[in-house]
């Protein structure tokens, strides 16, 4: 066998805690990853991880071992991509990370843009809403409405999203629409599961603290898209960024309520990891990202 083929799998195991889920992601079989590993325990003279049938866990040995040839290959890695000059150019495969709705409103025109002006590039996009890890999941960017808590992470700001509260005409033919806080919890309310807690919304008034209230939440989830779908079906009053329900408020299929009152916004980030050697084409898309919703 090869070693540094095992340190390197040594290491994606190490990263993701698991045999199974090392085989699944490198298209190896279980056993093929325990046999490898077997092996360069038995080159190196010391065990690296703790074996049960439930779960590994590194030993103490391995901990230190893992920090060791995280180090070097990617020091390793650098000196080859330097070599090729991919350091300098925007080529290789770029792997993203972003929201459902997103992805084809607001990402498909810029992603289409930076395709063309580098066509050795290919790029991998994950339609995903749910908060990721850039290092087990293999993502070079993620696209986020928050930072994630992660030290080992960098952010960019993208924009601001703003959020407008919107009822299809359908769900307010025998209703009055609220023209204040108190009188929407006389309402239903479709919420985003992924705000904690979901049924805890915010406001402001101009020159006034931010407000919050507990909500009559009647439907969530963890797509916005879905929520779109919902009022528009008429069950309720949502939340959304403006961009999503622009073109629906023109056309007359869904109502701009409590316009007086400001949604809280959320800032959209491009989130990174924090390695000293970052390929360029990762700096060189978040760049372009930047500079594109600027000039919007």
């Amino acid at each position: 066998m090869d070693k540094y083929d095992c340190i390197k799998l040594f290491v994606r195991v190490a990263q993701l805690g698991s045999f199974t889920a090392t085989a699944n992601q490198l298209n190896l079989t279980q056993s093929a990853v325990s046999k490898k590993i077997a092996w360069l325990e038995n080159r190196i003279g010391f065990t690296l991880f703790h074996r049960s049938s439930r779960k590994i866990q590194l030993t103490t040995q391995g901990a230190e071992y893992f920090v060791y040839c995280e180090k070097q290959i990617i020091e390793m890695e650098h000196t080859e991509l330097r070599l090729k000059g991919e350091l300098h150019q925007v080529s290789g495969e770029l792997t993203l990370s972003v929201p459902s709705a997103m992805a084809t409103m607001l990402l498909a025109e810029p992603i289409s843009q930076f395709m063309s002006l580098h066509p050795n590039l290919t790029i991998n996009v994950s339609v995903n809403d749910q908060q990721i890890n850039l290092i087990k999941d293999n993502i070079d960017i993620a696209i986020r409405a928050s930072v994630l808590e992660d030290s080992s992470y960098k952010a960019r700001l993208l924009f601001q999203n703003k959020a407008i509260y919107f009822s299809s005409p359908t769900y307010l033919k025998n209703k009055i629409p609220p023209r204040t806080i108190d009188e929407l919890k006389e309402h239903h309310c479709l919420t985003y599961s992924l705000m904690k807690p979901s049924n805890i919304w915010h406001f402001s008034l101009p020159e006034k603290e931010t407000i919050k209230t507990t909500i009559n939440e009647v439907f969530k989830s963890d797509s916005s898209e879905m929520l779109l779908q919902m009022a528009l079906l008429g069950h309720g009053i949502a939340a959304l960024p403006s961009w999503m329900i622009e073109k629906y408020l023109v056309k007359g299929e869904l109502i701009h309520l409590l316009s007086e009152y400001h949604a809280i916004t959320l800032p959209m980030y491009a989130l990174y990891k924090t390695d000293e050697f970052q390929p360029y084409r990762v700096r060189a898309f978040i760049d372009y990202l930047v500079d594109y919703y600027q000039n919007q």
